[in-house]
């Protein structure tokens, strides 16, 4: 970009959702090859630490489908606020489908419903989706090759997986138990993936439980 364009590059990571809280976020990128460290330090923004309030108060638009994973922004309220800011705004039209996902994850699928048009074919149709969720679920294997540290990395993001899905399905199906809790905190990062795509078809805990049976 430097080199292209003249302008100087600002890195910024920013973290939709907040891992588990085992899983160390880091604030730079580092690598070593034949003796020679090179390392790129970045500015992380976690979206679950911005004030919701802000968001509306400055009108930062683009944040509008994030609201419910904000600071403060669990509310029904807030969800309208966002809902309407988006429907207001024709440009942005094509992001309520992601405003619906986020919510799934703090209110009850039937409210989402009610409030917006969307369903789990919508949902699963969406890019948003497929891109948030996959890339939450990979992350685990586009890390480096090193020995050692990689396979620490390696732990951290299969946390990280397991702890979205549980999420997911929790909002999808109600409180599992603790023995589908413990199986699923087992399962491999393409086996969570798997089950992430799989349980937009699940209405009831009877399909995790066939899906968990198969993998056996």
């Amino acid at each position: 970009m430097e080199e292209k364009y003249g302008l100087p590059v600002y890195p910024v990571l920013i973290n939709i959702l907040q891992p588990g809280p085992t899983v160390t976020i880091p604030n730079r990128y580092e690598s070593e090859i034949m003796g020679v460290t090179a390392h790129q330090d970045y500015r992380v923004i976690n979206l679950w630490e911005i004030e919701a309030a802000m968001v509306f108060e400055q009108n930062l638009s683009s944040l509008f489908p994030f609201v419910p994973i904000l600071k403060g922004g669990n509310s029904e309220a807030n969800l309208r606020q966002a809902l309407l800011g988006l429907r207001n705004d024709q440009t942005l039209s094509d992001l309520e489908p992601l405003l619906s996902f986020f919510a799934s994850f703090v209110f009850d699928i039937p409210l989402v419903q009610q409030m917006m048009r969307w369903d789990m074919t919508v949902l699963r149709e969406s890019p948003w989706y497929n891109e948030i969720v996959k890339e939450g679920l990979n992350r685990g294997r586009q890390e480096g090759r090193q020995e050692g540290r990689q396979e620490g990395r390696q732990e951290g993001r299969q946390e990280e997986a397991a702890a979205l899905v549980l999420r997911l399905l929790t909002r999808r199906l109600g409180q599992l138990s603790e023995q589908q809790v413990g199986q699923i905190r087992q399962l491999s990062v393409p086996q969570l993936e798997s089950l992430g795509e799989a349980l937009l078809d699940f209405t009831a805990m009877a399909d995790l439980e066939k899906f968990l049976a198969e993998l056996e």
